[in-house]
């Protein structure tokens, strides 16, 4: 169970991801892929990627660098996250 304290430290990294999954979500499908609501910009540019589409082939790597410092496959490992459903909430998980 997390404390009070815990959730707190959380707060910014989770107002974070939902300023990026909105972003994601107003990019339009123009750009070869469709956009979800619960999936982050960095999900899409991997998902694109993989499937060839020239919106992760652009996206996907300077979004890597930006994110160095957690590896340098950021945005497989956020659409992992995403496939896993490790970005859910606990209650939520099967």
């Amino acid at each position: 169970m997390k404390t009070y304290w815990d959730a707190w430290l959380q707060y910014p990294q989770q107002v974070f991801i939902a300023v990026d999954q909105v972003a994601n979500a107003l990019i339009p499908p123009v750009f070869g892929t469709l956009s979800y609501a619960d999936e982050t910009l960095s999900a899409r540019c991997y998902r694109a990627h993989r499937d060839g589409k020239w919106f992760g082939l652009l996206f996907m790597s300077p979004i890597n660098l930006l994110f160095f410092w957690q590896g340098p496959d950021h945005c497989k490992n956020a659409w992992r996250k995403e496939f896993e459903r490790r970005s859910l909430p606990p209650e939520y998980r099967a």
